[in-house]
């Protein structure tokens, strides 16, 4: 009897002791990165600028303020970006403009910009100093290069986007002519306009006498524009005139300053010189005047296509 009271016992005891234990099981969520390492908002503060990649990014690019920005900073809670190239390195101390307001959740930023609206991405720090940008919403996926400004090369990503900075004024009016060179038809257009690839092409010329308003320049000529590199020499690029005539117009072309340009036209050794008016200071996404139409950086290889695609329809058009 002793014995059974004794097996008795040690039965209760088991039984209460597994009643008390609870095992806790953890469901780790395969998708979210625990991080040990520093947080975002010292991420971001780690360089004074980033430049948005675009060639590098991916997914639908659908966000505005990113996709027309050369370069963003996040600085206190303040989204600062350079989205013009003339006065690149100078606006704002190097930083741009102040376009809008950003918070930071773990490893989700929150940015308010201050014209295209709210955005949440989820942010991963890639190797060296890029970080990539992902959001959710359209599947964008941008990545940002960070710099500090006094190693930032801005003279580099002005000449390699130099076909915006082309863009960023209302028109070229032309402001000299050499003596030297043949005569030739481009003696007699004054005004020059570049655009992003449209219809009919990108780009306008006029022959309006100098000091025409700029609402009042009649667009003579149109065609198809094309900026490209000159081997060994980083700041002279090559520009072409692709009218919608047979006659091209081709010009070494050379940046003087913010708002002047040189071209030395090379079949007839003629130099000229045109100055930017109505420059466009791109911020505004949604606003339909021409001076805040919206310039949203493409792909190299995109903006290479559409211009093959605008020869290739001119072609088609001269031949019926």
């Amino acid at each position: 009897m002793k014995t059974i009271k004794k097996l008795f016992a040690v039965a209760l005891i088991a039984a209460l002791f597994t009643s008390c234990y609870t095992e806790e099981i953890v469901v780790v969520d395969p998708y979210v990165e625990v991080n040990s390492g520093p947080s975002l908002n010292q991420v971001l503060s780690q360089y004074e600028i980033f430049y948005v990649d675009i060639d590098a990014s991916s997914g639908n690019l659908a966000v505005p303020f990113l996709q027309k920005a050369f370069t963003v900073s996040f600085r206190n809670g303040t989204i600062f970006a350079n989205n013009n190239l003339s006065g690149l390195g100078q606006n704002g101390g190097g930083f741009g403009i102040d376009v809008g307001a950003y918070d930071t959740f773990g490893y989700e930023l929150d940015a308010y910009h201050d014209l295209d609206g709210d955005y949440s991405f989820d942010v991963r720090v890639l190797s060296g100093n890029e970080i990539e940008l992902f959001h959710p919403s359209t599947g964008a996926v941008y990545i940002l290069v960070g710099y500090q400004r006094s190693t930032f090369d801005y003279d580099l990503v002005f000449y390699n986007n130099i076909h915006y900075f082309l863009q960023e004024f209302e028109a070229w009016e032309k402001i000299y002519t050499s003596e030297e060179g043949e005569i030739n038809p481009f003696d007699n257009e004054n005004f020059l306009q570049f655009l992003p690839a449209g219809v009919s092409g990108n780009f306008r010329s006029s022959e309006d006498g100098s000091g025409t308003s700029i609402n009042n320049i009649f667009w003579d000529y149109d065609g198809i524009y094309d900026v490209n590199d000159v081997p060994g020499d980083f700041y002279l690029k090559t520009l072409t005139l692709d009218y919608n005539f047979p006659d091209n117009e081709f010009f070494d072309l050379t940046v003087i300053d913010d708002e002047t340009i040189e071209l030395f036209q090379v079949n007839t050794g003629t130099t000229y010189q045109f100055r930017g008016r109505g420059y466009i200071q791109f911020r505004t996404a949604t606003d339909g005047k021409s001076k805040n139409a919206p310039k949203l950086r493409k792909k190299t290889a995109d903006i290479k296509a559409e211009i093959k695609a605008l020869t290739a329809k001119k072609a088609a058009a001269l031949k019926k």
